[in-house]
């Protein structure tokens, strides 16, 4: 079964990187879309391009974090689409660094966002989904929420927080017609490390980013990946197949996956 027609969709974080790209790959779809970002200016310039492949699109300020801004994003899509059949809620952060060494404030920001910021998402989209029968939730987590890497406990914590909330709401509300998948890529080209926090590591930055830019697959194909996954119902859309590979392999063999992982970076932070 295809989306309903017409679609309307609302995506959050949507100014740049995997949110610019899951809105294109939903207007190419012939969706309406609510584009939001806490940076509305961002959020402009991708309805821009979204407006010039004939999309219906309105940009929208919203602080994930603030429960009511986000109830009232919800409520802007049903007065100006209509009403709301999917939210895509990407926005998010990343904090790394020794677990030792990283602040409670930086805690405190990425939990709000990455894991409050989805939360209400899910709250604000659910009762109004139930009603109406049927909707479409993307939660954008990442391969760090299943593979749990070192010297990044903050964004994994909260990307793990990602998939155990989507499978629950799976469980909860398949028999409602609701259709719950979390995106889990891998490593990709975005802007996440230039707003990062938490320690500060240039050596570790510079790996990150050559990481995301050799990447065969990038945001395009992520965001193609993970609506073609909500789509169809699927709980996990992994796009890349070196995640999916580590994740068989954790599952099979778990303390000695982590076993493997230590003496990696142990090996990577002995001097060159």
């Amino acid at each position: 079964m295809g989306f309903p027609t017409p679609l309307r969709a609302v995506v959050t974080g949507a100014g740049s990187g995997l949110g610019r790209a899951l809105s294109l790959e939903l207007a190419g779809r012939g969706a309406s879309l609510i584009v939001s970002d806490i940076d509305l200016e961002a959020a402009r310039g991708t309805a821009d391009l979204l407006r010039k492949t004939g999309a219906t699109v309105h940009a929208v300020a919203c602080d994930v974090t603030d429960r009511h801004a986000v109830f009232g994003l919800v409520d802007e899509a049903e007065e100006r689409l209509g009403g709301i059949d999917l939210i895509a809620n990407n926005a998010g952060v990343s904090v790394g660094g020794a677990f030792n060494e990283i602040s409670i404030e930086d805690w405190r920001w990425v939990v709000d966002i990455n894991m409050w910021g989805v939360i209400h998402g899910c709250q604000a989209v659910i009762p109004k989904m139930k009603a109406q029968g049927r909707g479409y939730i993307l939660n954008i987590a990442s391969a760090a929420g299943l593979l749990v890497p070192p010297e990044n406990s903050p964004y994994c914590v909260t990307k793990a927080a990602v998939v155990t909330l989507s499978e629950s709401l799976y469980t909860e509300y398949k028999g409602d017609g609701i259709r719950v998948t979390a995106l889990c890529p891998g490593y990709f080209r975005t802007n996440i490390v230039e707003s990062r926090r938490g320690v500060d590591s240039r050596e570790r930055d510079k790996q990150v980013i050559g990481w995301m830019e050799r990447s065969k697959i990038q945001a395009a194909e992520v965001a193609k990946a993970g609506i073609d996954a909500v789509e169809a119902g699927t709980l996990y859309a992994q796009p890349m197949g070196y995640t999916r590979m580590a994740w068989r392999l954790k599952r099979s063999a778990p303390q000695r996956f982590y076993d493997i992982m230590g003496l990696l970076h142990r090996r990577d932070r002995q001097p060159k």
